[in-house]
């Protein structure tokens, strides 16, 4: 149930002919394999996807590759065996047709794993994010999903699907802070009175609760509307859920950090950790910014001639 794969699969069972299903896709759902997904680049801002500008050219019956990505999530895992890598394919094509996504296995001629990415110096080797260099990798034209030109329409297909995985994450690491934070308060004695005790902690739990599950509601709504209407006709709500749980997330593991003291910054609790997960998710798939424009300027259109 972990990203990248979850949006991998899905990205296959949509978009992945029969074959590409058969040798990546059923491993990746027996949990036989990893997969990372290749899409944002050093030099470029990849919360946009068209300035991708790795580039993929057609010699023959093979493609070459040849570009650098990074925050390749699971790329260094021992298990990941196939990179899904969005490069330029069709540069005089119109800005929306010129990518396309390519199924490259880990192991490739050209492939070289630059580096381990840390995140707030903390280091996930050996399986977080990598650096990637693509220094002339041929796989065969099989390997193109879908079609040419199609790669920005299938990578934003995958990130909807991602959103809501993202956000029912977040939520259950928001909901175990809110458990501990219930049971430190319980447990934990100053001056001689439990923390529970206090207003203030009180009313952090309750504003805690509340909060998770405005935000499970919201992440449910968006789900029935991608699976009613497609990640085009459910694209405000689930902006609206890429904006409100990351933060919902920080808001409340930060709380639980605070009752914690000390050792909720220590490497006894899963909450530091869980809070630069929060905080880098304000960034993943796009930042907030991102998606609050795109929410802002989807409902002016709906509404502005009411």
């Amino acid at each position: 149930c972990s990203a990248p794969d979850t949006e991998n699969m899905e990205l296959l069972l949509r978009h992945g002919n029969a074959e590409q299903q058969a040798q990546w896709l059923e491993p990746l759902f027996n949990g036989e394999i990893r997969s990372a997904f290749c899409l944002t680049e050093p030099d470029v801002a990849s919360s946009d996807g068209a300035n991708i500008q790795c580039s993929i050219s057609r010699d023959g019956d093979e493609y070459v590759i040849k570009g650098r990505k990074w925050w390749a999530s699971g790329a260094l895992d021992p298990r990941c065996a196939v990179y899904l890598v969005m490069g330029k394919s069709q540069p005089d094509a119109a800005r929306e047709q010129q990518h396309s996504v390519l199924l490259v296995p880990a192991d490739a001629a050209g492939v070289v794993k630059v580096r381990a990415l840390s995140v707030f110096g903390s280091d996930d080797a050996p399986l977080g994010h990598a650096e990637i260099n693509f220094d002339q990798v041929r796989v065969p034209v099989g390997n193109l999903i879908a079609e040419q030109g199609r790669g920005l329409a299938i990578s934003e297909d995958r990130l909807s699907c991602g959103h809501i995985h993202s956000s029912m994450r977040l939520i259950g690491c928001a909901q175990r802070a809110l458990e501990m934070m219930c049971q430190r308060a319980a447990s934990r004695q100053v001056q001689g009175h439990a923390l529970a005790e206090r207003g203030t902690v009180r009313e952090d739990i309750a504003k805690s609760w509340c909060e998770i599950n405005q935000t499970r509601v919201l992440t449910l709504a968006a789900a029935a509307a991608l699976d009613e209407h497609g990640s085009v006709g459910a694209r405000q709500q689930i902006s609206a859920v890429k904006i409100v749980t990351p933060q919902m997330a920080q808001t409340v593991i930060d709380r639980a950090i605070q009752i914690h003291g000390a050792r909720g910054v220590s490497q006894d609790t899963f909450l530091a950790a869980a809070w630069a997960h929060a905080r880098t998710s304000r960034l993943c798939n796009g930042p907030d910014q991102v998606q609050l424009s795109s929410l802002g300027e989807q409902l002016v259109a709906q509404y502005a001639n009411d």
